[in-house]
């Protein structure tokens, strides 16, 4: 699954007469990062759903590397495919077996390397048994952002040729926030990425953004085009940036 992904024509409904996506049409080239920005029911997960086969097109094609979606099996597209989901869910088990759910032969150094990209090693060894701490039911004993990025190495686990990050970036601070993406850069050239976020910062290094509203793209482009063009990305950005610069003010 390493060729281009398109996005052609696409249109989906839960409920007849009502779309969620409404002739969504992209290209992601192999190995890009393509970030997604759009209001609530805008169908930024939905286009991510199509995408793994969890629900059909009702419109429209998706293909990758010129083989309908429709034609690859499902099993072999989600064990291809690692999502990052925005409340991950963890096990009560330990955190070393959280990790390597996906695969429970891998050693040592393979779980620590994929904790580091998703700067998780360190609170991990600061915990009090380190890797073989128990994580409570449903993660309860750590907060979103460590949950998160367990869920990040967890995923990066597995041997993925796409990547979702479906606003799972959106617990932890900026700071971290750009950490995992240039560690992710690093690590994983040639995955095709999807990231799914509100924040401006987390979407501007992307290959190409899209703005949907409604079910549509409204707009397209990298983050210094779309800063230049009225419109809900510009909108965004300056919101952003104001609130920014008055908390850098005020702590001045």
């Amino acid at each position: 699954l390493t060729g281009d992904i398109v996005f052609d024509g696409v249109s989906f409904a839960y409920q007849e007469k009502r779309p969620v996506l409404q002739k969504v049409s992209f290209t992601a080239k192999a190995g890009e990062t393509v970030a997604i920005l759009g209001s609530t029911c805008s169908g930024k997960s939905t286009m991510m759903h199509l995408l793994q086969r969890l629900y059909e097109p009702t419109g429209g094609t998706i293909t990758i590397g010129g083989h309908p979606l429709s034609k690859i099996e499902k099993k072999h597209l989600r064990s291809r495919v690692g999502l990052v989901l925005q409340e991950p869910f963890l096990y009560s088990k330990t955190i070393r077996e959280n990790v390597a759910i996906a695969r429970k032969e891998a050693t040592d150094e393979e779980i620590h390397d994929a904790a580091s990209v998703a700067q998780a090693d360190a609170f991990i060894r600061e915990s009090e048994k380190g890797y073989e701490t128990l994580v409570g039911e449903r993660g309860v004993t750590l907060s979103g952002g460590q949950k998160q990025r367990i869920a990040i190495a967890r995923t990066l686990m597995k041997q993925n040729d796409i990547l979702i990050f479906d606003d799972s970036l959106s617990a932890v601070d900026t700071q971290t926030d750009a950490a995992i993406r240039k560690a992710l850069t690093q690590k994983r050239k040639g995955v095709t990425t999807f990231i799914i976020s509100h924040r401006v910062t987390t979407l501007a290094e992307a290959d190409r953004i899209l703005v949907l509203d409604q079910g549509r793209i409204v707009q397209q482009g990298t983050h210094a085009e779309l800063i230049e063009k009225p419109g809900l990305y510009q909108r965004i950005y300056q919101i952003q940036s104001a609130v920014e610069d008055e908390l850098c003010r005020e702590t001045a």
